[in-house]
């Protein structure tokens, strides 16, 4: 292993992509050099590199050290990574290449955190890196799954748990747009049966597999959200269409109680039209406060079961192999080409 390479893309144009080679970083006193080995790529990716200056994604997996300039970003991924010199196998946040050098804190037996110096202001949950055989989630035939879902559904369950945290804002209807998306989906089915009506917004074409998932008491295609009755109604915006939301805000007026953005899927900066952004991060250091490392780790675990049990019959895996195959994924992902029910994982 004498050679490493990088895929980035470029900041302001995200369509732009270049495969760098370069040598394998060395790690330093108190650092460890992990291999990435497989990594998944879904639209919360994209949505990482959407917000990657207001957010700070960027600042995650600098490209400078690896000869990139300040116009290349790398889109943070999840999935497993081997630590070299010992062979233990961690899930977390990587980057887009071949290997990442991390500074191990706070080591047990769930994993550690990373403690490099530029990433100690940016928020916790993503530097923490969880030993597969220290993790109540993992199982070795669901690695798919964790890759794919994980993440999402760590912020579907967080917003789930948000939305009834706040009595679900009083409202007696709960729309969630881009409602075919992993995020959304997931989301419904930790809200499902719990107070509120779950209506799904998605587009035409995504219709039939929304409903098929039974997450929904209802879905509507976008051009039918005159259908919405007029009660008091929530908003969880996944999709960051200015015109959906325009559009529900012309029906339902004053019964439109709370509007929350939650991701952009469709790529427009739309969170600033909305009454509140929802950070995932936040609710998690809420319930760290009021349950515990330990007591978030065994709710998730318990949800994430109940959701796997279901999740693996809406989906069809698909694994490319290598830097290439990752690339193309990307667009594919980019343009919105991918189905609903099709999820991408790389082989590296």
């Amino acid at each position: 292993m004498s050679t490493s390479w990088t895929f980035a893309v470029a900041r302001d144009e995200l369509g732009r992509t270049t495969l760098v080679d370069g040598p394998v970083p060395t790690p330093g006193e108190g650092e460890v050099l992990l291999r990435v080995d497989r990594v998944g790529l879904t639209a919360n990716n994209v949505t990482y590199a959407v917000l990657g200056e207001s957010m700070r994604y960027w600042q995650f997996f600098p490209g400078e050290p690896r000869g990139l300039g300040p116009e290349w970003g790398l889109p943070p991924l999840w999935g497993f990574a081997e630590v070299v010199e010992t062979g233990q196998r961690v899930y977390g946040y990587l980057p887009p290449a071949g290997q990442l050098i991390v500074r191990p804190s706070r080591v047990d037996e769930t994993g550690f955190r990373d403690a490099s110096p530029h990433r100690a202001d940016l928020p916790s949950p993503y530097n923490s890196y969880r030993s597969t055989t220290g993790d109540p989630a993992y199982r070795a035939d669901q690695e798919d799954l964790l890759i794919l879902f994980r993440p999402l559904f760590f912020t579907s369950f967080m917003l789930a748990d948000q939305v009834t945290d706040n009595d679900f804002y009083g409202a007696r209807t709960l729309v969630l747009s881009s409602a075919s998306s992993k995020t959304a989906y997931a989301a419904a089915f930790e809200l499902h049966g719990r107070g509120p009506r779950l209506v799904g917004l998605t587009s035409p074409g995504n219709v039939a597999f929304t409903r098929e998932l039974g997450c929904y008491d209802e879905v509507l295609a976008y051009d039918e959200i005159g259908a919405l009755p007029a009660e008091p109604t929530a908003y969880l915006d996944l999709s960051g269409a200015p015109a959906t939301r325009a559009a529900l805000r012309r029906h339902l007026g004053s019964h439109l109680v709370r509007d929350v953005a939650v991701g952009l899927t469709n790529q427009v900066p739309n969170t600033d039209a909305a009454d509140e952004f929802f950070f995932a991060p936040v609710q998690i250091r809420k319930r760290r406060n009021d349950w515990g490392l330990d007591g978030l780790d065994a709710r998730f675990a318990e949800a994430w079961q109940r959701f796997t049990a279901v999740a693996d019959k809406w989906l069809d895996v698909q694994v490319g192999t290598g830097p290439a195959d990752l690339q193309q994924a990307w667009l594919e992902v980019l343009e919105g080409r991918t189905p609903p029910r099709v999820g991408h994982v790389i082989q590296l």
